[in-house]
């Protein structure tokens, strides 16, 4: 008896809802290091989830690292500028990735129409977002 088949794989189609901007000429690896500032321009047909969304909160922005190289199986150990040492893709905030998708937690600064002005950006300018989700500190 021989261990069961895997699943096939599952095709996703993720349809970016809007876009990074941002003046930086660079942005630190991770948000939790930023003070950079940027705004979240968000495509006008999903304006309406904007409500809510208020100065001084924090959210959630899950992006699509879009000029990260591509991975390939070499990508699976990497060596981290941070700690010098070689560690699995999993435990890094590396933007080459089996699937890149990129979070950020960031400081929501105003919301004005379909922009969100924010700090703690870790996007190039031009990063498609996929989705925004609130952010709490206690379950």
């Amino acid at each position: 008896m021989g261990a069961p088949e895997p699943p096939p794989p599952v095709r996703m189609e993720l349809v970016p809802i809007g876009v990074a901007r941002t003046e930086a000429g660079s942005v630190p690896r991770h948000w939790s290091a930023s003070q950079v500032r940027g705004r979240l321009l968000i495509d006008p047909e999903h304006a309406a989830g904007l409500r809510d969304i208020r100065p001084g909160e924090r959210i959630v922005v899950l992006f699509w690292f879009d000029r990260s190289p591509a991975f390939t199986p070499a990508h699976l150990v990497q060596r981290t500028p941070r700690a010098g040492a070689e560690k699995g893709v999993f435990s890094t905030c590396s933007p080459v990735r089996p699937n890149p998708v990129g979070m950020s937690v960031l400081r929501v600064l105003g919301v004005s129409g379909t922009a969100i002005d924010v700090e703690g950006m870790d996007m190039l300018d031009g990063t498609p977002l996929l989705d925004i989700k609130p952010h709490h500190e206690e379950a």
